[in-house]
């Protein structure tokens, strides 16, 4: 027998808008059309349920690291973010050596094989040496075609995305070697100016790497790429919603200039997300987590932010409680907008009939009290 669950009595967050005592019914791992008079299984009045998070850009969680190459290393990631709602995740590297970032692609390829994973990120190393942030500057080198095919051919069809600096030798060329095979191209890491930005788009990128964060400041004589990346109807913009690393005033421009189907919401979460402070490694670096804020603790970048703790869940409470984002906007830049660019949104994304059961339920004071994925409960409410 296949197990039915409906769930009844909350808000319930659809693409149309939210549907106040609404029904959402399992059948096994997806979702199922709403049969009239079906007897509810769990009754959540008060609470609002939503669609499962989509994280495109995360390094790791509960003290494990996805640049670690170790497959039990990274389900402890994978299971940790899943526990804050993340039921679909891209995995992120760090800049190394190609050798060490083909050998962790194939341990990541294989989660991706098994549906642990929905591909890889990678982050660096063809990033510019002004604007490397938590990145070491000696292993960073140009975008050369060549070393960008090597990475997506030890993905063996798990690559995704990799974010590049074009203004580079060799960007450009690679930018359209990227889109070509299907792997989408981040502006991300650059020092690149508006022009070489808008060169970058026309040769396929698509995404703002954590817009704002490691890039040249939006002046008014020399606008930089974030004027570029904004202005673009064809570029999602990635942003880090943990009240550290954007002001609310920018998080508000960003929203107000792109619209809220341009925005992805992502953690750029380290191995320090969901754990307590202390000292922890992002690849071959060490981060001191003090208050939450994960920095470089030594060598040339020493003090700069080393990604992230953040989990969407927090994300998602901050957008509405603080950024005062409707519940539909949050869910577009934490579901569909990232489901959409990853092109999964025809399994994951939205609670539609035929979907992959992936949801979150929170309560009246948006504090996550449960998490679904593929019918099954990970948080149980």
């Amino acid at each position: 027998m296949v197990e039915r669950t409906v769930l009844a009595g909350a808000r319930v967050v659809l693409p149309t808008g939210v549907v106040e005592d609404g029904r959402v019914t399992v059948d096994g791992r997806r979702i199922a059309a709403n049969e009239s008079g079906e007897q509810a299984t769990l009754d959540l009045p008060g609470h609002w349920i939503v669609p499962g998070f989509v994280d495109m850009h995360v390094h790791g969680g509960g003290g494990a690291s996805f640049s670690a190459g170790d497959p039990e290393e990274a389900l402890t990631a994978i299971r940790t973010h899943r526990a804050h709602g993340t039921t679909t995740m891209v995995a992120s590297t760090v800049t190394g050596d190609l050798d060490d970032l083909a050998r962790q692609a194939a341990v990541l390829s294989e989660l991706t094989e098994q549906g642990d994973l929905a591909g890889i990120h990678f982050e660096g190393p063809f990033i510019s040496p002004h604007r490397c942030g938590a990145h070491q500057p000696e292993l960073l080198r140009d975008p050369q075609p060549a070393d960008v095919r090597k990475l997506v051919d030890a993905a063996r069809g798990a690559a995704r995305m990799m974010t590049l600096a074009p203004e580079l030798a060799g960007g450009l060329d690679s930018v359209r070697l990227l889109a070509e095979h299907g792997v989408i191209a981040a502006v991300g890491h650059t020092d690149s100016s508006y022009e070489a930005t808008l060169d970058a788009i026309e040769a396929g990128a698509t995404v703002a790497t954590h817009l704002f964060n490691a890039m040249p400041s939006l002046m008014h004589r020399a606008p930089g790429p974030i004027a570029a990346l904004l202005e673009d109807e064809r570029v999602t913009v990635e942003l880090i919603n943990d009240g550290t690393h954007l002001h609310p005033a920018v998080l508000e421009l960003a929203f107000a200039r792109a619209g809220a189907d341009r925005v992805a919401f992502i953690t750029d979460a380290m191995g320090a997300a969901g754990m307590s402070d202390g000292m922890y490694p992002l690849g071959p670096m060490s981060v001191e987590v003090k208050d939450g804020v994960a920095r470089i603790a030594d060598g040339p970048t020493a003090g700069s932010i080393a990604g992230s703790t953040l989990t969407l869940d927090t994300a998602f409470k901050r957008a509405v409680t603080i950024d005062e984002l409707t519940v539909g906007q949050a869910v577009r830049a934490l579901s569909a907008n990232p489901a959409r660019l990853l092109g999964v949104a025809d399994r994951v994304g939205s609670l539609e009939p035929g979907k992959d059961a992936d949801l979150v339920v929170f309560d009246a004071s948006y504090d996550l009290v449960g998490v679904m994925r593929k019918g099954e409960w990970v948080v149980r409410p």
